[in-house]
């Protein structure tokens, strides 16, 4: 697996660090980062360098793991205060991905879960259940990948949106997961990655881990997605997403629900795939979800030698949007596919 850089977030050596792969950097460059300081991390997970909602949420486990083994020598009382500040922080980084959240909340209730321990005692089970968080992950990508691929058939022409594979997760991915796993397994795939503006995610992330795990993959810009399936070339449409509402709504990188649509209208099946801890039943519908705006020169300077429009010219930059349910033909979770009504199929997965 090492392909696909399956090593991309992990738990520094002296367990009071953690190691990134800078992904704003690919696909020119393969540079890692080593994490200590609280600032460092939130800034790692605010700028994108670790990035995709599993891996988020390995990532921020670790970060506490690590912040926790730094601490681990002052009083308990201190010591909790600490950590619950640290993890605080960490949580406003991002406010989309539940998986942040999810894992954080995790950690925190194995501390509260000890309160005779020392700080010492309470660091290293903090460790403990960050690295199983991740192991969990690597698990449950490849149960989501083998249910994925029995949706799509050898020689299938896929489209996707974003990033979903390895790098956004653990090894496999959630939506590249299947494409990945039937390639091992000797079948073949046509995949066109939308670029995924701004950030060019797809560009610069899915179409580099595909290309080298040996995928036939196309890239096209995100305006391009109606003609490839007007051309009859798409047999299913794969992405991921950051938090899933208890009636089915997805939210994913934003241009998302406008692929939904055109595969609504080209009579293409739209599948969500994601893992148990995206899924969010404490949130109705998806108009209950906060979607991260972010700094309007992504859109205007950031990619460009010079400003492609004037400093006065104001811009609308969310980072996601989210797909009706409506317009979802499954969502594929590591205990299975889930299909409409969903509030009752995702109930039934806990």
């Amino acid at each position: 697996m090492s392909q696909y850089l399956s090593d991309h977030v992990r738990l520094g050596d002296d367990c009071a660090s953690v190691v990134i792969l800078d992904q704003t950097l690919l696909p020119n460059e393969v540079k890692y980062l080593t994490l200590r300081e609280p600032e460092e991390m939130f800034e790692a997970i605010r700028l994108l360098r670790v990035r995709g909602a599993p891996a988020i949420g390995i990532c921020a486990g670790y970060c506490l793991a690590a912040l926790a083994e730094q601490r681990k020598n002052l009083a308990p009382a201190q010591f909790r205060v600490e950590l619950h500040r640290l993890s605080q922080h960490l949580n406003s980084s991002r406010p989309t991905a539940v998986n942040l959240s999810w894992a954080l909340n995790r950690l925190g209730a194995q501390a509260h879960s000890m309160p005779e321990a020392s700080p010492a005692q309470i660091a290293a089970a903090l460790r403990d259940e960050a690295i199983a968080i991740h192991q969990e992950d690597i698990a449950m990508c490849k149960a989501i990948s083998g249910h994925g691929l029995t949706l799509i058939k050898d020689g299938d022409g896929v489209l996707t949106h974003c990033n979903a594979g390895p790098l956004a997760t653990s090894q496999y991915g959630t939506a590249l997961g299947p494409l990945l796993l039937g390639r091992e397994r000797g079948m073949n795939f046509h995949v066109f990655a939308d670029e995924t503006r701004p950030l060019l995610q797809g560009a610069r992330l899915t179409s580099y881990e595909l290309q080298r795990a040996g995928v036939d993959v196309t890239l096209i810009c995100d305006n391009m997605a109606s003609m490839v399936m007007k051309n009859g070339w798409i047999n299913a449409c794969f992405v991921g997403c950051d938090r899933v509402a208890a009636n089915g709504d997805a939210a994913n990188k934003i241009g998302t629900s406008g692929v939904a649509i055109l595969a609504k209208h080209y009579g293409i099946p739209f599948y969500v795939l994601g893992p148990t801890s995206t899924i969010d039943l404490n949130c109705p519908t998806g108009d209950n979800i906060q979607i991260e705006l972010r700094d309007p020169e992504e859109i205007k300077s950031k990619f460009y030698a010079q400003s492609m429009a004037l400093p006065e010219v104001k811009c609308y930059n969310p980072a996601f949007d989210v797909t009706d349910h409506a317009l979802i033909a499954g969502i594929v979770t590591e205990k299975g596919i889930c299909r409409p009504p969903y509030t009752q199929s995702l109930a039934a997965l806990f």
